[in-house]
């Protein structure tokens, strides 16, 4: 397909250069319009041309911006995308519009790409999946499926909703952990102070005195020393642990084990389990309705989920599927899923239901994982200040201690 390079004005006046794709000059033309740009000249694009539009941000003029693409951002566009088709506008042209309105981002630079991609005849989906960071497979086989089923408005709206409550259930997890997180990051801190600061002091009181010092005593002194002049020590221990963790999880056995004993922790498992509940239930449920084919709606569903025993459990689930089987009885036999989603899906399966019944499940996982975070964060909170009390209790009282026999060390001097 023939390249035009342009020169247009933008609304501010300002002058742009760029490269179009089209069957036309007319139509070039008219893209470049729908830019929301005024075109001086446009000509048939030379090799100089297509390198000075390269240099200039595929498009742009010499824009420069930092940081990659949010998620509120596939968002937002996705909404809006939904709206434009909605209102009978084509596909090309409500990027073209969507493009326009945005400022010089990784965001705009990927729509422009995806809009050369689909007047060189691509469809909206492989324009897509060139952006795999950007657009996952779950993304991009839901526009597919719009395209196919010429529903891709329902679709994207589906796909925005979608992302707006993964997104607030990360939050909602994430948020819990702030406090906690921050109250032990904080007490460390006191404590290492404390180890380095005073007790050394104490230590060289209780030195001048001669006076013998009491095991807790010693122990805090040894401590005190070890903090500083071999905290380097500790941060390598600290490393080194943190690496060989992350080694030992590559490997499918060892992850399997791992997972399968986080699952077994009280409170932290159940809420691992709801979550993954929550989360197979909802990207399932979404792709279904969206036209996806089952067979690949849980093979894109498993990708979803991170625990290697829920992925295992999915993996068994699409072989019985495969083999004309049915969804609720591998779930049943893992014990992984509750009895009570178990049923919901099995009864989904029999009234020819599936899609509205993972909704459901996924509705009421996601009021679940709400309540399990607030019972845990009000269970740590009191967990945190018994250890913290105690550990500082200890060395308060560890300090005191020699204070009671240094009165036989001053009469022996």
């Amino acid at each position: 397909m023939p390249k035009y390079a342009y020169r247009a004005l933008n609304r501010e006046g300002k002058q742009q250069f760029g490269i179009m794709v089209a069957d036309t000059q007319a139509l070039a033309l008219n893209d470049v319009r729908s830019l929301g740009l005024f075109p001086t000249h446009i000509k048939e694009a030379t090799r100089a041309d297509e390198r000075r539009a390269l240099r200039q941000g595929k498009g742009g003029l010499n824009e420069f911006y930092f940081g990659g693409v949010k998620t509120k951002e596939i968002v937002v566009m996705t909404r809006q995308l939904s709206t434009l088709i909605d209102a009978g506008l084509p596909l090309l042209r409500c990027i073209n519009v969507l493009i326009a309105q945005l400022k010089a981002s990784k965001m705009r630079d990927i729509l422009r790409e995806v809009s050369a991609d689909i007047q060189g005849g691509s469809t909206f989906a492989e324009a897509l999946s060139k952006h795999p960071k950007q657009f996952d497979r779950l993304y991009v086989n839901m526009v597919r499926a719009g395209e196919v089923g010429g529903m891709l408005e329902v679709v994207l709206q589906r796909l925005a909703i979608f992302m707006e409550r993964r997104q607030a259930l990360k939050r909602r997890v994430r948020s819990a952990m702030i406090y906690p997180s921050a109250v032990v990051f904080i007490a460390m801190g006191i404590v290492a102070f404390l180890l380095a600061k005073v007790v050394p002091v104490f230590a060289e009181i209780f030195e001048e005195f001669g006076a013998e010092l009491p095991a807790p005593t010693q122990f805090l002194v040894n401590a005190g020393d070890f903090v500083l002049y071999k905290w380097w020590l500790v941060i390598s221990v600290v490393c080194w642990i943190a690496i060989i963790i992350k080694l030992m999880t590559k490997s499918k056995q060892v992850k399997h084990v791992f997972d399968r004993a986080i699952l077994r922790i009280p409170l932290v498992g159940d809420l691992i389990v709801k979550v993954s509940v929550a989360r197979f239930a909802r990207t399932l449920g979404t792709l279904i309705t969206s036209g996806v084919p089952i067979l690949q709606a849980l093979k894109i569903t498993r990708e979803t989920i991170s625990n290697e025993v829920v992925q295992n459990t999915v993996d068994k689930v699409y072989d019985s599927v495969q083999d004309g089987g049915t969804i609720a009885a591998p779930l049943d036999e893992s014990k992984v899923f509750p009895a009570m989603v178990v049923n919901m899906i099995d009864v989904g399966e029999e009234t020819g239901a599936l899609d509205s019944m993972l909704m459901k499940v996924a509705d009421i996982y996601d009021a679940e994982v709400e309540a399990a975070v607030d019972n845990m964060l009000s269970l740590m909170e009191p967990m945190i200040i018994i250890v913290l009390g105690g550990i500082i209790g200890f060395i308060v009282i560890s300090l005191y201690l020699p204070i009671f026999s240094l009165g036989d060390a001053i009469s022996g001097t």
